[in-house]
């Protein structure tokens, strides 16, 4: 029988702040997922936020980067909010859906009298248009693309009404719909060129904030979007934004950011230093973090290069890695060592620690039966050649991660080279096949994250060979079955990690300091920042 949910007779219009025990964030620090207290919310005000890096593309549609969706999030809504405290899915633009048993169609009623900040009504046309426009952005939607695999079409059966249908069972597509990456745009923001729509042009949504104009490597600026009154039952309260405008200033140099903070320069600060943090905190600025559902950070493995091709090196580098030390030497007690491919946060999650745990004697055993023999300085040499691997890295910021890992690595006799390079190059070579590690992490409140980079159907980014993986990964993908899905997804994450196709390294974490007069802000369930209950006391 197809499974149907109602509307939401009324709005519960309260602030949802995540646990602790969901999201494993605070860990003795006053750390937490949602900024509050202040007294009565107030309209009106602006408010400065400052991002790490720049967004590149502001299209939520094409992009993959937390600093892009942070700024999209607040434009575009979603036919389906989740509630990041129970996992709950509830009303958004969608008043109720139905899903077929097996999970290859899903049919929303949309909700009444939503329209786009350009005035266009929401209907099931614009819905179509969205779900079409991202199959055709085919590997220009770096995620959205993975999130409607399968995908047959839309069908529009009547004005609010649409069925989406797909080839195979997708049991993760209701989560899909959830996040700002099939976010409902305008039909004729669809209908921009990909190119002009990443730099913000036409970029219209229904959400409760208007983009005003996006300056690469400066700044996106957002101002309230008049009328606004189809929150969803997740957030705080109902009607428009608080906040009439945001501003977005791109500030690379982290010590500038907390500086900025410090002197009333800047209202809100991304990505604090973890040196940084404690003095923040204890001087009386709030830290808004988690830890990120999805895959944790990771190195992607090239599994058909010359050298990590071969299963016993890929295996010494995983147990060649202390973990613990990482988070002990360059992070702080609330974030986590990686336990499984999937974070601690992700639903279905298990914990496969006994494989991820620092064994140096075990990995010069694997590299010595593999004959890799020490070399004059300690590095490995067989027939003649070092046993160097290269981690391309495109992320921002100083690479002490990886310095970290080569300290650790040269202990077993692997050499790590860091290549610092563009992100676009970073993942031109993640695809060519010329990178050995790409340092990567998903972040999807939903386990078929690992479809995106372990699925050999679509790019096959990983370049793995076939395996019983594929089977592992379709079989979670397919079952609405929680306990079903459980034991796939435990099978899938079981063979990344046994097989060493990937390195996993630390839980993905995120944290914000805010000014003493900011309240209001929250991660939502996929970990991206909503604006829309902030407010300021200036």
């Amino acid at each position: 029988m197809a499974r149907r949910t109602p509307a939401r007779s009324r709005h519960a219009g309260i602030a949802l702040a995540v646990t602790a025990a969901l999201l494993a964030t605070g860990c003795g620090s006053g750390a937490a997922t949602t900024s509050g207290g202040g007294g009565q919310p107030r309209h009106g005000g602006e408010l400065t936020f400052a991002l790490g890096s720049d967004p590149i593309c502001i299209d939520p549609q094409q992009s993959d980067l937390t600093t892009s969706l942070n700024v999209s999030r607040q434009v575009v809504d979603s036919l389906v909010d989740q509630n990041p405290d129970t996992g709950e899915f509830v009303p958004w633009l969608a008043s109720s859906w139905k899903v077929n048993d097996d999970a290859t169609s899903y049919t929303f009623t949309l909700r009444d009298g939503v329209t786009f900040s350009d005035g266009t009504p929401l209907d099931a046309a614009a819905v179509k248009a969205n779900f079409d426009g991202v199959d055709a952005l085919g590997g220009k939607a770096i995620v959205g693309a993975t999130y409607l695999a399968g995908y047959r079409g839309t069908e529009v059966l009547d004005q609010s009404t649409v069925r989406v249908s797909f080839g195979a069972p997708n049991a993760g597509f209701l989560h899909a719909v959830s996040t700002m990456t099939l976010g409902i745009l305008s039909p004729k923001a669809v209908a921009v060129r990909p190119e002009a729509r990443c730099q913000g042009t036409g970029l219209v949504g229904t959400g409760p904030f208007v983009l005003d104009h996006y300056t690469p490597k400066q700044e996106a600026v957002l101002t309230r979007r008049t009328g606004y009154q189809w929150a969803s039952t997740v957030a705080g309260h109902q009607g428009e934004a608080y906040l009439e405008k945001i501003t977005f200033k791109v500030v690379p140099e982290a010590g500038v950011r907390t500086g900025s903070l410090r002197s009333g320069q800047l209202d809100a600060v991304a990505d604090v230093p973890s040196q940084d943090e404690p003095s923040l905190e204890s001087a009386g600025y709030p830290i808004l973090a988690r830890n990120n559902p999805g895959t944790v950070s990771e190195y992607l493995v090239n599994n058909s290069g010359p050298i990590l091709k071969e299963e016993a090196v890929r295996r010494a580098i995983l147990k060649g890695i202390n973990r613990q030390e990482i988070v002990d030497t360059l992070l702080l007690p609330r974030n986590k060592p990686a336990t499984s491919i999937l974070s601690s946060t992700t639903p279905l999650y298990s914990d496969l620690s006994p494989l991820l745990g620092h064994d140096p004697d075990g990995a010069r055993k694997l590299l010595d039966e593999a004959g890799w023999t020490p070399g004059p300085d300690g590095i490995r040499v067989r027939d003649g050649k070092r046993l160097t691997v290269e981690v391309v890295n495109g992320q921002a910021g100083k690479p002490t991660t990886h310095e970290l890992v080569a300290q650790q690595l040269a202990k077993v006799g692997v050499e790590l080279k860091i290549t610092q390079v563009s992100r676009a190059e970073m993942l031109a070579r993640l695809d060519n096949g010329t990178a050995d590690l790409v340092p990567y992490g998903l972040t999807r409140g939903d386990p078929d994250a690992l479809r995106m980079h372990f699925s050999t159907k679509r790019n096959n980014p990983l370049h793995l060979a076939a395996s019983p993986l594929e089977a592992h990964l379709d079989a979670q993908a397919a079952s609405p079955d929680k306990a079903q899905r459980q034991a796939a997804v435990d099978q899938a994450a079981r063979y990344i990690v046994e097989h060493a196709l990937a390195i996993p390294l630390v839980e993905q974490s995120q944290g914000h300091a805010l000014g003493k007069h900011v309240h209001g802000l929250r991660f939502e369930a996929n970990a991206r920042l909503v604006f829309y209950d902030t407010w300021t006391e200036k």
